[in-house]
């Protein structure tokens, strides 16, 4: 098959699935969801992605559909129909399907799996962006179906002509409209700390851990616009780009001044990814 979707039970290409007008995704956007990156049919970090989605349930307290080892074999079971070895595993929990109610219904949770092909993004290509208001809820450590204000955001971007946005909340820095962000200053490297105005991102915590092994420095402390501006580097990471390097912001020229950490640290996330990855 070119892809697969899963929905309580059913499977069928993409395209052909249909979901009940009355899951609460439709009313509310009731639910939470992961995704990651699998190259030579083997995800990153795949563990780490499960245990967020499962906890992400948990802290909007959605009954989980499953074990979690019985959810990694459904998950892999599709993903073994997809013809493309690399692969993008995405999967949703919504809190079910019942009549429009705010209160939670007394039902069980709906699950969403689709598998479709997908590889790494080009990441020799330096990013341009601008920032924007953080007008987002102050849960942003859950990764919910809630994400209206980080498209408009993306879609303040593209207008812009630029790659992607930042959202700055009373004057800080905390992360893109979907990925995490930081900052290179005297050697060191600044991160948002993982508080609920971000997403605790994988790819952010595979950065601190490996930053670590270089022997890199990381403060995990919130940073300013202008902590922004007159950074050494600037970089994102994600699950699908793992560390972009941002060169412009707001139009401004950004960061470039420190190639040899930044290219460094960049070198050993993708030597890890692949790594990890590699085929048998």
């Amino acid at each position: 098959m070119k892809n697969i979707a899963y929905y309580n039970g059913k499977t069928d290409a993409i395209e052909n699935m249909q979901i009940p007008m009355n899951d609460r995704v439709c009313w509310f956007g009731d639910g939470v969801y992961d995704v990651t990156l699998s190259l030579n049919r083997k995800p990153y970090c795949y563990d780490a992605h499960v245990d967020r989605f499962y906890n992400s349930m948990r802290l909007l307290r959605i009954a989980p559909p499953m074990p979690k080892e019985e959810f990694k074999a459904l998950v892999d079971g599709l993903a073994a129909k997809v013809d493309s070895p690399d692969q993008m595993l995405y999967f949703q929990a919504t809190r079910g399907v019942a009549p429009r109610n705010h209160a939670f219904p007394d039902v069980g949770p709906s699950l969403w799996i689709t598998v479709k092909p997908g590889g790494l993004k080009p990441i020799d290509r330096p990013l341009r962006v601008i920032t924007v208001e953080d007008r987002r809820f102050s849960i942003c450590n859950i990764k919910t179906l809630n994400l209206i204000l980080n498209c408009m955001a993306e879609q303040e971007a593209v207008e812009a002509g630029v790659d992607t946005a930042v959202f700055i909340r009373d004057g800080f820095v905390t992360e893109c409209a979907h990925s995490n962000v930081h900052i290179i200053k005297d050697g060191r490297i600044v991160t948002h700390p993982a508080d609920q105005f971000i997403l605790p991102g994988i790819a952010r915590a595979n950065m601190i851990r490996i930053a670590g092994r270089l022997g890199i420095p990381v403060d995990e402390r919130p940073f300013t616009r202008e902590e922004l501006f007159g950074a050494d580097e600037v970089f994102m990471t994600s699950t699908s780009t793992v560390c972009p390097r941002i060169v412009e912001v707001d139009g401004r020229p950004a960061g470039c001044a420190a190639p040899e950490i930044f290219f460094r640290l960049q070198k050993a996330l993708l030597d890890d990814l692949f790594e990890a990855t590699r085929a048998d």
